[in-house]
């Protein structure tokens, strides 16, 4: 009897130290971060799939029964999440959301309003509500990294060494990668980077740069709105307007045929994290030349 038990345990072990954690992010570059931390260890699905937009998603019913497999939910703040969370904990209620923005002091989302509407000095003006690009700051992402890797190790302990040498090499990469893009945009510094939605105020913040956004509160600029975006990119001396495939170019483009810009695609929701943020620092650099 005992020798049965014995090999039941045996043949059942392996099985158990490979299952995977089924978990769910709610954009593409989570799941970067997720399968530098955990490795094959993860089942992860994406909520919303490159070309939508995080702000008025949509789950699909497939996404849906994946919910219902799930053990743990990474938020990361985007806006579809307001209306979806819930709803996704009531259909699994022993999924585990996780706030992996916990530790994180979010910015304000800046916007661009005409001077004489606002009656202030400037152009620049902040909303109540506040700006979820943490993922495009390299050191804000070893904050994400480290929640995530504590919430993996919480829910599968079996295999916490994995997690914990897998953060710190991410860690690492990190690391080399913020230096690296300080290398790059260190002769950029002070360059005046105007983008379609805002972005890029973390990236712009941590490697000195001024985001001039288009777009306020989700909404496009009216005409004399336009006219001052035009008059501050000639006078910041703007070449290039970087928008992002999950928004209308319409505004961008009048923007940019009227300061002979180019137009210059910077995704914030890319896959390839690491690569995406290396790319933008080379086209900005070759906006400033």
């Amino acid at each position: 009897m005992k020798r049965t038990i014995v090999l039941i345990i045996a043949l059942l072990f392996p099985a158990i130290l490979s299952a995977k954690t089924v978990v769910i992010v709610s954009i593409v570059p989570q799941k970067y971060f997720l399968e530098k931390i955990a490795g094959d260890l993860a089942d992860v699905t994406v909520m919303v799939p490159p070309g939508a937009s995080p702000t008025s998603y949509e789950p699909k019913p497939s996404q849906m029964k994946k919910i219902a497999k799930a053990k743990l939910y990474f938020s990361i703040g985007v806006p579809f999440e307001k209306a979806w969370l819930p709803r996704f904990a009531a259909q699994n209620r022993k999924m585990r959301v996780v706030d992996t923005t916990a530790g994180i002091a979010k910015r304000p989302m800046q916007s661009h309003r005409h001077e004489h509407e606002h009656g202030s000095s400037g152009d620049e003006v902040h909303t109540h509500s506040l700006d979820p690009h943490v993922w495009l700051s390299p050191p804000l992402v070893k904050i994400l990294a480290k929640n995530i890797a504590e919430a993996l190790v919480k829910s599968d302990p079996v295999h916490a060494a994995e997690y914990r040498k897998n953060l710190q090499l991410f860690e690492r990469e990190i690391d080399d990668l913020d230096r690296r893009l300080k290398s790059m945009l260190k002769p950029c510094r002070g360059m005046a980077m105007m983008v379609f939605h805002p972005s890029w105020g973390y990236f712009a913040r941590e490697y000195g740069l001024k985001q001039i956004p288009i777009e306020a509160e989700g909404k496009e600029p009216k005409s004399r709105e336009l006219v001052e975006l035009v008059r501050e990119a000639k006078e910041e001396g703007v070449r290039a307007l970087f928008v992002q495939p999950q928004f209308s170019r319409r505004a961008a483009e009048a923007v940019a045929s009227s300061i002979g810009a180019k137009i210059v695609i910077a995704d914030p929701l890319a896959a390839e994290w690491a690569q995406n943020l290396l790319e933008v620092a080379k086209r900005v650099c070759e906006a400033s030349r």
